[in-house]
């Protein structure tokens, strides 16, 4: 039998056109990508059968919030018993916060959820669209995948392992801490041993606050009263601290520290992270960073600052409490850090 593949098209390069004012959603997508892809039938195919659903709102990935998260896990929910498989076409500049809050949202899952999108329209001639499109269909519908997943230029990632690297080019996506799951070209090649294995969902509905969760960079000379000025949101119940190497503050800025141990202290939850893409975070390595363990602040291991910051909302919306979030940041639940 043949496998039935769900296309949901939340908006995204890859189905813009050209405007005055740059690029921006087209509404004749649907019919350009069904002619595309029957296309792609002529003489026989390995398409699986599919259905192209769209989000009531199309998008640019750059206005995503954590309220299209939940729109978008409960759409999938909603047809999970319909279909072999998903393909989610997201724009590409939030697709690995979008992959790393479904792969929380969605739990443990026995069918696959793959992402997708393109840095080139598919309107255009010479496009990555298409190409993107059909193996993520061939590998949803092909092979025992059980998470969700990003898939760009010949690479299929771990969604919460993910982030964008580069913004010209066509590889953009990279899996930094942890292995690509897939790697596609004359032959396609899975890393079955690396894939989480299969479990029955059961799929749950979360109300986010968009404003829980706070991210500050940490800078040569940067002030105290910036932890201060965000801070006077009361709505925000956790911070993530990009800070040096393997998790270094500048512990020297007393005000700075004084003021994340009243946070701490507060009840706020503040995860330190690496503004490195490759390692990650190793408190206590150096004097400067075991001063974070003093004062009740988290290491965030090896999560990628879109999987830290999808993370943190979940678990706050699941309702856990600020110890056991702090418990729970460098663990893995779904295959998100070491």
């Amino acid at each position: 039998m043949s496998k039935r593949i769900l296309i949901l098209h939340t908006g995204g390069t890859i189905s813009m056109v050209q405007s005055d004012q740059g690029y921006v959603p087209s509404e004749n997508f649907p019919a350009r990508l069904h002619e595309q892809l029957d296309n792609q039938n002529i003489g026989g195919t390995e398409l699986p059968i599919y259905n192209l659903l769209e989000t009531d709102h199309l998008i640019d990935s750059a206005n995503s919030t954590p309220k299209d998260w939940t729109a978008i896990a409960d759409l999938l929910s909603e047809h999970w018993h319909k279909y072999d498989g998903f393909v989610v076409l997201h724009g590409t500049d939030t697709m690995a916060y979008t992959a790393s809050a479904l792969s929380f949202i969605l739990g443990e899952i026995d069918k696959p959820v793959i992402l997708t999108g393109s840095q080139i329209p598919l309107v255009k001639v010479r496009n990555d669209a298409l190409r993107n499109l059909i193996i993520s269909m061939m590998l949803a519908a092909n092979y025992d995948i059980h998470e969700v997943c990003i898939y760009f230029n010949g690479k299929l990632l771990r969604g919460n392992r993910s982030t964008k690297l580069k913004s010209m080019q066509l590889d953009a996506f990279q899996s930094p801490n942890f292995p690509d799951l897939a790697t596609v070209g004359i032959d396609v090649d899975v890393q079955q041993s690396l894939l989480l294995p299969a479990s029955k969902p059961d799929f749950k509905s979360y109300n986010f606050d968009p404003e829980a969760v706070a991210i500050v960079p940490m800078y040569p000379g940067v002030p105290a009263n910036i932890v201060n000025a965000i801070l006077t949101n009361q709505r925000i119940k956790a911070l993530i601290l990009q800070t040096y190497g393997v998790g270094n503050p500048p512990d020297a800025n007393k005000l700075l520290m004084q003021r994340l141990t009243k946070a701490n202290k507060d009840g706020i939850i503040v995860v330190n992270l690496s503004q490195c893409l490759v390692g990650g975070v190793f408190q206590g390595s150096y004097a400067t960073g075991a001063t974070l363990n003093k004062i009740g602040i988290v290491g965030g291991a090896d999560l990628t600052l879109e999987a830290a910051f999808t993370k943190l909302h979940f678990l706050l919306a699941s309702g856990h409490s600020s110890a056991d979030i702090k418990k729970l940041m460098p663990t893995p639940i779904r295959g998100e850090c070491r």
